[in-house]
Order: structure tokens, then C-alpha cells, then sequence
């Protein structure tokens, strides 16, 4: 398989993929206070969001890429 080929089909899936799931959260874990062997920790959920233009875009340029990896000329 052409190398332009699979990097524009792995951009399209992640552009795809973040116009399906446009919102994601993740966890950290923090130390509050520490006692000796006492650990006091406190889980933090952060929520993050990708702009649909940012989603758009990428699943246009991979299928612009996928098409320039079948039309090239060796």
C-alpha cells in the first residue's frame, strides 16, 4: 500500500472520528497531601472538546490525500 495512501486514510478516520465524538473527558489523579506514608489524593475529570471545523477539515484533507496516493504515478 502506497505510504500517502494509509496517511491520508488514518487522517480521514481521525477527522471522522472527531465529527462522531466531538467531546472526550480524562482523569488525573493528584496528590493532595502526604503524611509520611499517608497519601491523600484527589481525582480531577477534565473535559475537552475538538471544534467541528477542526474534525471537518481533517477528514477532507485525508480524503484529499487518499486520492493523490491512488493517482500518482510511479
Amino acid at each position: 500500500m502506497k505510504p500517502l495512501l494509509m496517511i491520508g486514510a488514518i487522517v480521514a478516520l481521525l477527522g471522522a472520528l472527531a465529527l462522531a465524538v466531538p467531546e472526550f473527558t480524562t482523569n488525573q489523579t493528584k496528590n493532595v497531601a502526604t503524611l509520611g506514608d499517608l497519601k491523600i489524593q484527589a481525582n480531577e475529570e477534565t473535559s475537552h472538546a475538538i471544534p467541528p471545523i477542526l474534525g471537518g477539515s481533517a477528514l477532507i484533507v485525508g480524503l484529499v490525500l487518499m486520492a493523490g496516493g491512488l493517482y500518482q504515478r510511479r
